[in-house]
């Protein structure tokens, strides 16, 4: 069963300086970092308990190829995205999205 996915706005910003900064590196490989998201997402939404669990309902996907990670909160009704995360960086400055 999929789950509705909402994305916070913080979350989709960092997805797409991410996906800019590879496109600078090589030419459409922000195309392929933005497929792994996608495919990452999709997969949090079949199976939200799948991932490890950070704190509370809090978890996280890696994403394959990159150096990233999808954290997300699980509701009854929806699962939040709440960082696209680099793996080398800040730990845990998401913490005060909802």
């Amino acid at each position: 069963m999929s789950h509705k996915i909402s994305i916070h706005e913080a979350a989709e910003s960092e997805l797409n300086d991410a996906a800019d900064f590879y496109d600078i590196t090589c030419v459409n490989l922000g195309s392929v970092f933005i497929d792994e998201v996608q495919r990452t997402i999709k997969k949090i939404s079949e199976f939200p308990d799948a991932a490890s669990v950070i704190r509370g309902q809090v978890r996280k996907k890696l994403i394959a190829k990159f150096p990233y990670a999808v954290i997300y909160s699980v509701h009854l009704d929806e699962i939040r995205i709440l960082a696209v995360a680099h793996q080398k960086r800040r730990p845990f400055y998401w913490r005060s999205r909802h």
